[in-house]
C-alpha cells in the first residue's frame, strides 16, 4: 500500500478498513489527533479521510491536517470537500493544491447550503457537478461520494434520491455511507442502487455512540434512525460501562455488515481511538 493508492483500487483488491477524523481547532486538539492516529495506525488502515466544516467553512484546516497526516502516514488520507460556499476558481485551487502535495482521493460532497445572506456566486450546487469537476482536473483523482442509507433529508422522493445517488456515484469511484444503526437500511440502498444498474462499491459508515446526545444530535441533522433499545440502555448505564455497550453493539453491527459481504468498513472515529481500536480487534482479529 502506498499513500498515492486511488480507494476503488483498494477496494478492487478486497475489504477495506478505514477512518475518518476531523481537522483540530487548537494545540490540545491536535495532540489528541496524532494519538489517535498513531493508536489506530496500528491496525493498519486501507484509509483515512478528514472532514471540512459545515459549508466548507473549514476548507483551508482541512486542508492543512490532511497534508500533515498524508506526510507521517503510509496509507491514503482523502479530504472532504465540499461546494457550497466555495466558488468555482476556489475549488479550483483548492485541487490544485491537493494536486501539488500529493493527495491523491477527494471525497467529493455538497455541502449545507448557504443562507441567503452568506450565498457565494458562482457555485457548484450539486456534488455530481463537483465530482465532474475533479473528473476534469489534470490529476487523476480517486473520487468518493456521499450516501444516506435513510435516503438523503432533502431529498423530494426516495425515488428520486436513489436515482440522482446512481447517477452522482457511477460517476464516481466508491461511496460512503451517513452513519446508521439497521442494517436493513444498507442492503435496501444496496439492491436499489443495483436495480438502477449501480454496482459501485459503497462502504457502510459505523458511529459508536460514545456520547448518547451528541450522536442523537448528528442523527437528527441526517435524518437517521436511532435504536431506542440502545439509546435506553446507555442511557440508564453508568458512565463507565457506555464506551463498553457502544462498542459491543457497533461490533455486531460491522460483523452483520461483513456478512452480508460489505466492501469494507468506515468507522467514525470522532478523534477517539478507543471505541475504533476495541471494536476491530474483535471482527478483524
Amino acid at each position: 500500500m502506498t499513500s498515492s493508492a486511488k480507494i476503488g483500487d483498494l477496494l478492487a483488491a478486497g475489504r477495506t478498513v478505514s477512518f475518518e477524523f476531523f481537522p483540530p481547532a487548537t494545540p490540545k486538539g491536535e495532540e489528541q489527533l496524532n494519538r489517535t492516529l498513531e493508536d489506530l495506525s496500528t491496525l493498519n488502515p486501507a484509509f483515512v479521510s478528514v472532514t471540512t466544516g459545515a459549508g466548507g467553512s473549514k476548507a483551508d484546516t482541512t486542508r492543512d491536517a490532511v497534508v500533515k497526516m498524508q506526510q507521517k502516514s503510509p496509507f491514503p488520507v482523502m479530504a472532504h470537500l465540499t461546494c457550497a460556499q466555495h466558488s468555482r476558481t476556489r475549488i479550483r485551487t483548492l485541487l490544485d493544491s491537493y494536486a501539488s502535495t500529493g493527495i491523491a482521493n477527494i471525497l467529493a460532497l455538497a455541502g449545507d447550503p448557504p443562507e441567503e445572506a452568506e450565498a457565494v456566486s458562482d457555485t457548484f450546487r450539486y456534488a455530481s457537478e463537483l465530482v465532474a469537476e475533479i473528473r476534469n482536473h489534470p490529476v487523476a483523482f480517486g473520487i468518493g461520494v456521499a450516501a444516506h442509507p435513510e435516503f438523503h433529508p432533502r431529498s423530494d422522493s426516495p425515488e428520486i434520491d436513489r436515482r440522482y445517488l446512481a447517477e452522482k456515484l457511477n460517476a464516481a469511484d466508491f461511496a460512503i455511507t451517513q452513519f446508521f444503526f439497521d442494517k436493513t437500511h444498507y442492503l435496501r440502498l444496496r439492491d436499489e442502487l443495483d436495480a438502477l444498474g449501480c454496482r459501485k462499491p459503497v462502504i457502510p459508515g459505523i458511529m459508536p455512540v460514545t456520547s448518547p446526545d451528541r450522536i442523537a444530535s448528528f442523527a437528527k441533522m441526517n435524518g437517521t434512525e436511532i435504536d431506542r433499545k440502545l439509546w435506553n440502555r446507555l442511557t440508564s448505564a453508568a458512565p463507565q460501562d457506555r464506551q463498553k455497550i457502544a462498542s459491543d453493539y457497533a461490533t455486531t453491527q460491522c460483523q452483520e455488515l461483513l456478512d452480508e459481504s460489505a466492501p469494507g468498513l468506515h468507522l467514525y472515529s470522532l478523534n477517539r481511538p478507543q471505541p475504533c481500536l476495541a471494536i476491530l480487534q474483535e471482527v478483524i482479529r
